[in-house]
This record gives C-alpha cells, structure tokens and sequence, in this order.
C-alpha cells in the first residue's frame, strides 16, 4: 500500500524533510532511485536530454561500485546525485547505528549533500543521528508524487496518471532507474516529459 500524492499529515509528522520545492515558475524536480542500472539508467539520461531537462538521482552504494563509469556519466551531464544507503536498507526495520553506517559506506562512493531513506523510511532518531553527524547528507529529500513505476500490478499508462494528476510547480516526482521498474519506466517517463513541457514547465535538478 502506497500513496501517490503525499498527504499533509505525513509531511507534518517530518517537516525537517524535503517534500516539495518552494518556487513561484513552473518547475518539477524529477527524481530517480536505486541505480545506477545498466539498461535503465542510459535510457533515462537520453530522455532527459531530449527534453534539456535535469533531474537528481539518489543512487545505491553497491550499484555505483557496480557501474561507476554510468555513475560519473550522471555527474556529467548535469544531474544532482544522492545518497540512498549501500544495501537500501529499510530504516523501520534496521538498528540505528547499522543504518548510519550503511549511509557512510555510500558516502564513501557518493559525494553529496542529499539523502533519501530507501522506501521512504526512517525513524526520528536516525534523523536525528543524521543531523548530529556533519560528515553525513545532511538534506533529507523525501517526495511529493510517486510515479508507482516500482508496482508491477499496475500499467506504464497508470503510471503516467498518477504523474499528471497530482504534480504541480515545485513537485519532487520519483521515478527508479531500476530493472523492476522498466516496463513502466520507458512508457510513463517520456510522456511526463513532452506533457509537462508543452505545458510551460521546466525541469530542474535538486
């Protein structure tokens, strides 16, 4: 059970967390999760370029030692990159100190200011470990939308719903650069960016 749209309450109970980009010009921020991947994450690069579009990508520690020269294409050509743990580890689920030290073992391949806690996950004490730790992310990007491209019950069509309907100027969107999340990814992405921009809308990195 997932929320597309990021309800108030939620964002309340976490307000030290990103959830959306204060801004008055009609700009999304994309987002992707879990790659480097070797098939998805060139495909999503060359959509984004068709479009002039920039986007940030939160990246697991193992798949950056895995496809490193993926990684710096990402870097490359623009785009913000983040932390999302070594292991995508599930914050509820894993002991504090643990949970630290997976996200210093990414930080050691991911140079970068931003975390994002795999699932969306994690407990007011880890953040405030976080906070604590200045050789840590220190910004914690959560989302507004989500794209939903991970549930493989559902359609690339829906997908692309889910997008359009709930996202608006200063939205975080995520997608996954990922293998399970492909047969939705490569229908729902291209259409989220030639919809958005001949509404006007640009879109930034993080």
């Amino acid at each position: 059970m997932y929320l597309t749209k990021t309800p108030f309450l939620l964002r309340a109970l976490y307000p030290s967390c990103t959830w959306k980009m204060p801004t008055n010009e009609k700009s999304i921020y994309l987002s992707f999760d879990d790659g480097p991947h070797p098939i998805a994450t060139p495909f999503v690069l060359a959509q984004l370029e068709k479009y002039n579009a920039k986007a940030s990508f939160f990246c697991i520690g193992k798949n950056v030692v895995e496809y490193p020269e993926i990684y710096q294409q990402l870097i490359s050509h623009g785009h913000t990159v983040g932390n999302h743990t070594m292991h995508h580890v599930n914050g509820w689920e894993t002991e504090d100190d643990l949970y630290l030290q997976n996200i210093v073992q990414a930080s050691m391949q991911i140079q970068s200011n931003f975390f994002r806690p795999p699932y969306g996950r994690i407990k007011k004490s880890q953040i405030r470990k976080i906070r604590a730790d200045k050789f840590l992310p220190q910004e914690i990007i959560m989302w507004d939308v989500l794209s939903g491209d991970f549930d493989t019950s559902i359609s690339g069509q829906q997908c692309l719903s889910n997008v359009l309907k709930h996202s608006q100027a200063g939205s975080i969107v995520v997608f996954h650069d990922s293998a399970k999340a492909w047969d939705r990814l490569q229908v729902a992405l291209p259409a989220t960016l030639e919809y958005f921009t001949q509404k006007g809308f640009h879109f930034r990195a993080l």
